[in-house]
């Protein structure tokens, strides 16, 4: 049995970012280092790389300061 084979259904509701394929897949997918998540929903989860890069830009300029 893998990690893969052990989620509950909270988490097979869940979205996530897929950086492999390039977009948000629900429940048990892609390996978890190639996902960003979990989001509450497709769109969120569809926005993750604009979510990631503002975090970071927000981020930075706290470190600049």
């Amino acid at each position: 049995m893998t990690d893969r084979d052990r989620t509950t259904p909270e988490e097979d509701r869940q979205w996530w970012y897929c950086l492999r394929h390039s977009k948000p897949e629900q429940g048990p997918g892609c390996p978890n280092k190639y996902r960003l998540g979990p989001y509450p929903d497709e769109a969120t989860a569809a926005a993750a790389l604009d979510i990631a890069a503002d975090r970071n830009e927000a981020w930075d300029e706290q470190d600049s300061d």
